[in-house]
């Protein structure tokens, strides 16, 4: 273990050897990585330009400032607040490898966030979404299968992209997932995903993978592929689901909507929560909690629109 309880290392490199063992010993991805990476960058000018560069010269009034300051540059308060935790996390880091016995953040809470419930589509705007998706093409049966594996699934825009053919268990009812932080669970598969999947991968991919020229070794085994025969990307995802919302007359429509309205339905259709959790690779049950509300929501929608003495 390191000592060096003076704190006599430079904010810069202390940056340094964060990122660092996010990337190795936490195996977080390179967007996570790049996120952080972001918000510290933005931390350390901020104390650069208060004359603080040491680890040792930052205290708790340094850190409020940084706080302050980006809330009054009017972030949202998802982003305020993922920030702060960045830097909390660095300073954590800091006293657990003795590059410091002080944490100047201990003691300063995250900043609370308004409660705000997911965006969920409808059971019947799903089920449109999906009728109108284009399968007359390898490209269009690769997308209507997306589609399906994101809504059918609950899978991340980044999970659907990671899919490699050995992770496909069609057979089996199930797909091998590698979610945040490279964590591994099993996602059931069914009904309408498993039948698109099949076709994409019988009619769509093998017309795909012919454009492939010189392809990564990473690459060669993806499921999804684009239009050069390489794997599909995360943005490509995005910008496809977005096509399908607008289909529908929802604009900006995100991958996360479709998981969240996984989720929803399968809350509302009598699933077990931690089962939910389980499908969905959370950690945490209290990350899963937040649809137990959409579905009290949705009860007592039911409840005014149903029930003779509770109409307005």
């Amino acid at each position: 273990m390191r000592t060096c309880y003076t704190g006599c290392m430079e904010i810069r490199e202390l940056i340094r050897e964060y990122l660092s063992y996010l990337r190795i010993e936490r195996g977080a991805s390179p967007l996570t990585v790049k996120g952080y990476e972001h918000d510290l960058a933005l931390y350390e000018q901020h104390l650069a330009d208060a004359g603080v560069t040491e680890l040792a010269e930052v205290d708790r009034a340094a850190v409020l400032g940084f706080e302050a300051a980006i809330m009054a540059q009017g972030f949202a308060p998802a982003t305020c607040k993922r920030r702060m935790a960045a830097v909390k996390a660095l300073h954590k880091f800091a006293v657990r490898e003795d590059f410091t016995q002080a944490n100047p953040t201990a003691a300063i809470p995250l900043p609370k966030m308004p409660q705000r419930l997911p965006d969920v589509l409808t059971i019947s705007q799903v089920c449109t979404m999906l009728d109108l998706a284009d399968d007359a093409s390898p490209a269009g049966l690769r997308d209507r299968a997306i589609l399906e594996v994101l809504y059918g699934c609950g899978l991340r825009a980044s999970e659907a992209a990671g899919l490699d053919m050995p992770d496909l268990f069609l057979d089996d009812g199930f797909l091998r997932v590698f979610g945040k932080g490279a964590k591994e669970r099993i996602a059931p598969i069914g009904g309408a995903a498993v039948r698109a999947l099949a076709r994409y991968l019988e009619e769509g991919r093998a017309p795909l993978s012919m454009k492939a020229r010189e392809l990564r070794p990473q690459d060669a085994s993806a499921v999804f592929l684009n239009a050069r025969g390489g794997r599909l990307s995360r943005q490509s995802i995005h910008k496809l689901v977005a096509r399908a919302g607008a289909g529908i007359g929802v604009e900006g429509l995100h991958p996360h909507t479709l998981r969240h309205s996984f989720a929803t339905h399968m809350l509302e259709g009598g699933a077990d929560l931690r089962a939910i959790q389980e499908m969905l690779g959370h950690a945490d049950i209290s990350t899963t909690q937040i649809y137990t509300h959409i579905d009290r929501t949705h009860l007592q929608e039911e409840y005014l629109s149903a029930h003779p003495r509770a109409k307005r």
